[in-house]
């Protein structure tokens, strides 16, 4: 899903959770006259005797004008005049989805996790704990940098799931997840494949292992079982090769992966009886064996 897209999805939640006769509408529109639209960024010529309800409504008005940070100014403008306000607990929302809009995450995050302590017992907590994990996941940064933020947004994710499992939340923080542990065991590969370029086999062999172990599920598996069986080869473990090469091949007899494997067990006479010959020979260049690290950094 799309940053857009996922936004659209957001203030679709926003308008069904919080609804507003046109008569509210209009009584915001007259109290604010046109000073509310005079300023595009800057702070709302709000009159200091609004009501609460009249400051929550400006800030709706401004969400769905795209003018979020004068939203987030007026929802915290509530809360601070009328704390004790039956929209007091919206506009503590609204305020988090208003900096989730602005691309301010961490203020985000710490408004809905002030929300969540507040209302643990809200109807609107799955949309907290929800938008919550989309401010980690939007942060989820390139294989080759730190992914302590993907970490961060996987957890996040899955507290969606077990907490909501039912929701149209818990669909879309699973695709999420699958999402973020393809890129986890991307940056194994990537870390793999260098330590196997400096003929450091032992740690490239590591990281293979947690790839096939640890994100089994994903689509990275069957490049870790081809190149476990090159670093097998190249310190000599013939009968690991041979069990790495035989569970490749059975699990993904048409990858080219498996060709590649079967190649290398041919090459080195170690072809055992339970290895099928692969359909067909195919040969993968450097560029081919680079696909899926490409993929995964075009996901993000």
């Amino acid at each position: 899903m799309t940053n857009s897209t996922q936004r659209r999805f957001s203030l679709t939640l926003t308008e069904r959770m919080f609804p507003r006769s046109a008569a509210m509408i209009g009584a915001a529109l007259l109290l604010s006259g046109c000073s509310l639209f005079s300023h595009k960024d800057g702070p709302a010529a709000i009159p200091k005797a609004a009501d609460a309800e009249t400051l929550y409504n400006y800030g709706i008005d401004a969400l769905h004008s795209g003018r979020y940070q004068l939203a987030s100014g007026e929802f915290e403008l509530l809360q601070q005049n009328y704390p004790y306000s039956g929209f007091t607990g919206n506009a503590e929302l609204m305020e988090g989805y208003s900096y989730y809009l602005q691309g301010e995450y961490a203020l985000s995050v710490q408004q809905l996790e002030r929300y969540l302590q507040l209302h643990p017992t809200s109807p609107d907590a799955a949309y907290a704990f929800y938008l919550r994990a989309l401010c980690y996941y939007e942060q989820i940064a390139d294989v080759q940098r730190d992914q302590q933020g993907t970490v961060e947004a996987l957890n996040a994710l899955e507290e969606v799931v077990t907490r909501f499992p039912q929701t149209s939340y818990a669909r879309d923080a699973q695709l999420k997840i699958d999402l973020c542990r393809d890129h986890l065991a991307g940056k194994e590969m990537l870390v793999g494949r260098w330590y196997q370029q400096q003929h450091n086999y032992e740690a490239a062999m590591t990281r293979y292992q947690r790839v096939v172990q640890d994100f089994q599920t994903t689509n990275h598996t069957a490049e870790a079982l081809e190149r476990l069986v090159e670093v097998y080869l190249a310190l000599g473990l013939k009968d690991q090769a041979q069990q790495t090469a035989s569970v490749l091949g059975y699990n993904y007899p048409d990858s080219t992966w498996y060709h590649d494997a079967y190649a290398d067990m041919r090459d080195a006479g170690l072809l055992s009886n339970d290895m099928k010959t692969p359909v067909a020979s195919k040969q993968k260049t450097d560029a081919q064996r680079g696909f899926f690290s490409r993929a995964w950094h075009s996901v993000f």
